[in-house]
C-alpha cells in the first residue's frame, strides 16, 4: 500500500514538473514572440533615407581648425576681434587688411562650412536674408528669376517688395514639378531659386531633375535654400546646384543665439562675384558670432540625428490623433514626395507641420495650453517651438497666395527640439485635447 502511495506521489511530481516546464516554455515563447513583434514594429517605424557617408562629424570638428594657423597652436580657435591689421609695407600684407573684407575667425568658419557641403568656397553674412540679398544682387535690372512658390515669408517679401523695385522679376511656380520650372524659363531668366523642403508646407523638390533641365540653358544659376535640412541631411551641390544658402541662425548654429547667413559654391566665377558683393555691401557677421557658430558645428551631427528621430516619432503619433486632420512630414509614407525624400536626403530635421481640427480659435487654444513647446518664430534650436505661419512667419505673403498654398489658420508648424520625445508628445496631446474641448 505504501509503495502504491509513493508511486502515486512520484507520478504527481512528474506531472507537476511537466506542467511547470510547459508554463515556462510557453512564457519564453510568448516573450520571444512579443519581442519579435516589437522589433517588427520598430523596423516598420524606421524610414530608410540615403545612407550617410562616413566622415561628416570629423569634418565638422576639424575642417579649417588646424592649430598651427594660430600663434601658440591653440586646439580651440581663438576669436580675433580686431577691425584692422598691421601692414609690413605699402604693397605687402599677410592677407588681412580690414575686418569687413576678411577676418581670421570668419575665414576659419567659412572653411568649415564649405567642407560640410563638399563645396570649394563659403561666404558668411550678417543674416540669412543678408545672404539672400547678396545672392540676388548677382542679377541685373531686367533679369527674370524663377522661384519656388512655397517658401520662407522673408524671402517672398524681399522678392516681391524690394527686388522688384530693382526691376528684377520674380515668378513663383510649383517647383514640385520639374517641367513647370523648365517651362517658366524665359530668354532673360538668370536664376532659379529653390527651397526644399518648402516652408511651411514641407513639399520636397527634385533638385537633380530641375538642375538637369535648367542647365540646358547656359548662364542660369540654380540656388537652393537648404536651411531646413542642413548639409547633414541634404547636400544640393552634389545634386547639381550652383549655390546652396542657409540661414545659419537655424540648425547650423542650433542654439537660438546667433543671427547669420551663408552661401556655399564650387564655381570660381560665382565665388569671386559674391566675395566682391560681400565686401561692397558690408553684410558680414561679427567675429564673436563666427566663433559661436563654429562651436555649434561640432555637435551638428549629433543634434540632427536626434531632431530626425524625435520629429518622426512626433509625426507618426500625430497621424493617429483624432484632433489632427493631416500631418506634413517627408518621412511619412503619406507625404506626396516621400519616395523622393528618401532618394534625395540623408534624413529629416525637426521641422514639420500639421493641420489641426477647427480654425483660428482652436489653434489659439492649442498654443495657449502648450507647456513644453514655446510659441515663437524661428526654428532649428535645441528647444521645441510652435507657430502659426498664417499670422506669424508668412503674414507678409499675400492672402490669395496663402490660400493657394494651403497656409490656413489651422496649419501649425513645429520645430521639434531635443527634449525627451515622450514629454513633447504628451504636451501636444494635452494641448490638442484642450483645443477640442473649447
Amino acid at each position: 500500500m505504501k509503495k502504491s502511495r509513493d508511486a502515486y506521489k512520484g507520478q504527481l511530481t512528474t506531472v507537476k514538473n511537466t506542467i511547470e516546464k510547459y508554463e515556462n516554455d510557453t512564457l519564453l515563447l510568448t516573450n520571444k514572440t512579443q519581442g519579435l513583434k516589437k522589433k517588427k514594429r520598430e523596423k516598420m517605424s524606421e524610414v530608410q533615407f540615403k545612407k550617410q557617408p562616413k566622415g561628416f562629424a570629423t569634418k565638422a570638428i576639424h575642417a579649417g581648425q588646424e592649430p598651427e594657423q594660430w600663434s601658440g597652436n591653440p586646439v580651440i580657435p581663438p576669436i580675433t576681434m580686431s577691425t584692422t591689421f598691421k601692414q609690413y609695407d605699402l604693397d605687402n600684407h599677410k592677407g588681412f587688411v580690414y575686418g569687413r573684407s576678411g577676418n581670421p575667425t570668419r575665414n576659419m568658419l567659412e572653411k568649415c562650412l564649405a567642407a560640410l557641403d563638399d563645396g570649394k568656397y563659403c561666404l558668411t553674412f550678417a543674416s540669412g536674408l543678408g545672404a539672400t540679398t547678396t545672392i540676388v544682387s548677382l542679377l541685373n535690372a531686367g533679369d527674370h528669376l524663377v522661384v519656388t512658390d512655397d517658401l520662407y515669408g522673408g524671402t517672398s517679401r524681399f522678392l516681391r517688395t524690394v527686388a522688384n523695385r530693382m526691376n528684377i522679376e520674380a515668378e513663383f511656380v510649383d517647383a514640385t514639378d520639374a517641367e513647370v520650372v523648365a517651362k517658366a524659363i524665359k530668354p532673360n531668366t538668370k536664376m532659379v531659386w529653390l527651397e526644399t523642403p518648402t516652408n511651411p508646407s514641407m513639399k520636397v523638390v527634385d533638385i537633380e531633375a530641375i538642375c538637369k533641365l535648367v542647365h540646358k540653358t547656359p548662364g542660369i544659376i540654380v540656388v537652393v535654400d537648404n536651411t531646413f535640412l542642413s548639409p547633414y541631411f541634404q547636400r544640393p551641390l552634389e545634386l547639381g546646384a550652383d549655390v546652396v544658402m542657409y540661414s545659419v541662425t537655424k540648425y547650423l548654429n542650433g542654439h537660438s543665439d546667433v543671427i547669420m547667413g551663408a552661401a556655399i559654391t564650387s564655381d570660381d566665377n560665382i565665388h569671386q562675384r559674391l566675395r566682391y558683393l560681400q565686401n561692397s555691401m558690408g553684410i558680414v557677421p561679427s567675429p564673436f558670432d563666427c566663433f559661436q557658430v563654429n562651436r555649434s558645428l561640432k555637435t551638428l551631427a549629433l543634434r540632427m540625428e536626434q531632431h530626425h528621430k524625435s520629429s518622426l516619432k512626433v509625426a507618426q503619433h500625430l497621424e493617429k490623433s483624432p484632433y489632427v486632420v493631416k500631418v506634413l512630414h517627408p518621412g511619412l509614407p503619406s507625404h506626396p514626395q516621400h519616395k523622393l525624400a528618401l532618394r534625395q536626403c540623408y534624413g529629416h530635421s525637426g521641422i514639420m507641420s500639421f493641420y489641426i481640427k477647427g480654425g483660428l480659435e482652436e489653434a489659439k487654444t492649442f498654443f495657449k495650453n502648450l507647456k513644453v513647446f514655446t510659441l515663437a518664430e524661428s526654428l532649428g534650436g535645441y528647444e521645441s517651438l510652435a507657430e502659426l505661419p498664417s499670422i506669424m512667419t508668412h503674414a507678409s505673403v499675400p492672402e490669395e497666395q496663402r490660400k493657394k498654398l494651403g497656409i490656413s489658420d489651422s496649419l501649425i508648424r513645429l520645430s521639434v527640439g531635443l527634449e525627451n520625445v515622450e514629454d513633447l508628445i504628451e504636451d501636444l496631446d494635452q494641448a490638442l485635447k484642450a483645443s477640442a474641448a473649447k
